[in-house]
């Protein structure tokens, strides 16, 4: 449900990495046939069609319900504006559609996002929020780094975030759900929001800086865990003339940068400057070969589908707390 840019037509930018939408990875996968589309936009209807149409024209539909109806599908793929999302996971939880994929933010305010979760828990669809970087390579090896142990605590992260000239709280909801989330998958904590200075959030200038704290929910992950809140930052910039998101997470014995076309690791070593001090030296720059962020999302949920009882890797819940972020930091619980 949603013809647009993540459900097919970045397939058409040169340089991304491929598959790099919904159709695109539901395509190459395999194990899933792409059965139809649908949108109230009948010129996305028709380029859909015919661009995703194996043995001729897809079949497209104007609402999702008409679509559920023809083909009873194991997966619905809810690719629209946040402010629908509820409605088409709900009509999903109606049809009895087994899991439904939605995009990011899971919706466009905190409560619609409770609302979706609860659906889940009262035995209605798998939800799998499409936080790509959970799925990508090189997100995952950055999360075996800072969990084996072997840079010892992680101490605080930073983070910045510019989508050109738009304005920041716009920024925050629809690019800052990215980066809010792979802050907490990587870390293993709930990110909370404390405090924002700088420019306003509805101000398309300047920059704003958002204070929050990883923490630690639950029981401890071992006997012997020991790790306390981490402080967390992040600056959201306007008119620059090009993109950034990047986080850099400082640990006791090294540091690690990642983002969009970033991965670097510096690792802790005597300094070459001063006698009786250590400094950071770099030994990684850059992330070889694909990530797979879609065509590993793909994956988890065919693995979904068949089992059930399986956990996604970004699910309902992991969507719930990038909402609950947004809002927070928002001020307010509606997404613009």
């Amino acid at each position: 449900m949603g013809l647009g840019r993540i459900a097919g037509l970045l397939e058409d930018d040169a340089l991304r990495e491929k598959p790099c939408t919904h159709a695109g990875a539901i395509c190459a996968d395999g194990e899933f046939i792409l059965a139809a589309g649908a949108d109230t936009d009948g010129e996305r209807r028709r380029l859909f069609s015919e661009r995703w149409g194996k043995k001729g024209p897809l079949p497209v539909y104007a609402g999702a319900e008409e679509m559920l109806k023809a083909h009873a599908p194991d997966v619905l793929v809810v690719a629209t504006h946040p402010d629908s999302h509820e409605r088409y996971c709900a009509l999903a939880a109606a049809y009895r559609v087994p899991l439904v994929i939605c995009e990011k933010p899971l919706a466009g305010s905190l409560r619609a996002a409770r609302r979706i979760a609860a659906l889940e828990k009262k035995g209605g669809p798998v939800i799998i929020v499409n936080h790509e970087r959970r799925y990508a390579l090189d997100y995952k090896k950055a999360k075996r780094l800072i969990d084996g142990g072997r840079f010892g605590l992680l101490l605080g992260v930073s983070a910045r975030l510019y989508m050109g000239t738009r304005r920041l709280l716009d920024v925050l909801w629809h690019d800052g759900t990215h980066l809010a989330d792979a802050a907490m998958y990587l870390s293993g904590m709930t990110l909370k929001h404390r405090k924002t200075w700088g420019a306003p959030l509805s101000a398309a200038r300047g920059s704003a800086w958002l204070l929050g704290v990883l923490v630690r929910e639950g029981a401890p992950v071992t006997p012997g865990e020991r790790q306390r809140p981490v402080p967390f930052v992040m600056e959201l910039g306007a008119e620059r003339d090009h993109l950034a998101f990047e986080m850099t997470f400082s640990l006791e014995r090294g540091r690690l940068r990642i983002g969009n076309g970033i991965f670097e690791l510096w690792e802790s070593g005597p300094s070459p400057y001063a006698e009786q001090f250590r400094s950071l030296k770099k030994t990684e720059d850059g992330f070889a070969g694909k990530t797979g962020y879609f065509a590993n999302m793909i994956r988890d949920a065919a693995a979904c589908v068949r089992d059930p009882a399986r956990k996604p890797l970004s699910g309902a819940m992991d969507g719930l707390r990038a909402v609950e972020y947004l809002a927070s930091a928002g001020r307010w619980g509606r997404a613009p």
